[in-house]
């Protein structure tokens, strides 16, 4: 599988009377032909502006930005508009022309690139009809409904057959519900397309329902990569830990209690591993809080216990989950 985008050691400095702010610090990531890739961070951690050089709307500082093989930084005026035409991107705000049908907003990139009316306009069809929208084509923007909206936007971002679509917070704007959807159309896209999708938002639900990989900006750093279920069984970075982990009110009731997460997947969730733990060891362990969630189509559950106060079994309790298949990670107070 090649890399679709690699990034080497990427900096991006702004400056600003006089001031200098870093938004990128020695960023290195590969994203791969055919996934989809999400990049997530609290708001101002830099992913923004880490997604806008992979199409050189920003000019890195220093370090690399390759699309597939080319550095973008070497490339003319010819060759980078040439890349652009094959990275296509869909914003929180749609940015669709409000004076024209849904139709002439499909089909805008393929007038900029001089297709014949009568062949940009069939092309427009077939992707509004991919959407879920042909019958919407002579409509105007402000009688759409936000997910309408975004959906015309994808359209108009399949029109120039990318090779890359960039998600810069697409579904922010949106209800829940509607927030699906628009997943579950990016992901078919994905599949039967095979389109590389990369993802940039806060949220944490966004990343688990769709996403292969996730690469976390911390603060302009990159503070963890990999598979989007090994990120959430497992989180090694503070701040992944704060993007997966529920919220935790509690201190333990006692100060040598301790507090941990237990992660498993939907071949353990018919297991009553609690009740097994009181069966097998006599020891009970006190449940704060509890919920599942779909990563990547497989349904994984957490659940938040305090520990007894002993640290002989607290040792054996988490033996016994560990041993038992499932992922066991300690939990700070007050996350």
């Amino acid at each position: 599988m090649s890399n679709v985008f690699e990034l080497t050691n990427v900096y991006k400095t702004y400056k600003n009377d006089g001031k200098e702010f870093e938004a990128l610090k020695d960023v290195s990531l590969e994203v791969r032909e055919g996934e989809i890739f999400g990049i997530i961070g609290m708001s101002g951690a830099g992913k923004s502006t880490l997604v806008r050089t992979l199409n050189r709307l920003e000019e890195v500082t220093s370090g690399s930005v390759k699309f597939y093989d080319k550095d973008l930084a070497s490339l003319k005026a010819r060759e980078l508009r040439e890349v652009r035409h094959s990275i296509s991107m869909i914003f929180q705000g749609f940015n669709l022309v409000n004076q024209r049908t849904v139709l002439s907003n499909a089909e805008q990139p393929l007038k900029i690139a001089g297709v014949p009316r009568k062949e940009r306009k069939e092309k427009a069809r077939q992707m509004l009809e991919i959407v879920g929208l042909l019958d919407k084509q002579d409509v105007f923007p402000a009688r759409l409904s936000g997910g309408q909206k975004q959906r015309v936007a994808i359209a108009r971002a399949l029109a120039a057959d990318p090779k890359v679509l960039l998600c810069d917070e697409a579904t922010s704007a949106l209800d829940p519900k509607i927030t699906g959807e628009i997943l579950d159309l990016l992901k078919k896209i994905n599949l039967e397309r095979k389109l590389t999708i990369v993802i940039i938002t806060h949220e944490m639900s966004v990343v688990e329902k769709i996403c292969d990989r996730v690469a976390i900006i911390d603060d302009g750093s990159l503070a963890e990569v990999g598979d989007v279920k090994d990120v959430f069984s497992n989180p090694k970075s503070n701040a992944a830990k704060k993007l997966v982990f529920p919220s935790n009110p509690f201190d333990p009731s006692d100060p040598s209690g301790r507090i941990v997460r237990i992660v498993f997947d939907g071949t353990h969730s018919s297991e009553p591993f609690i009740a097994n733990l009181v069966e097998k060891t006599g020891l009970k362990v006190n449940i704060l809080s509890a919920n599942t969630r779909s990563v990547g189509g497989i349904g994984y559950g957490q659940m938040i216990v305090e520990l007894p106060e002993s640290s002989e079994d607290q040792k054996t309790i988490i033996d016994f989950f560990t041993e038992g298949g499932l992922n066991v990670t300690e939990v700070e107070h007050h996350e």
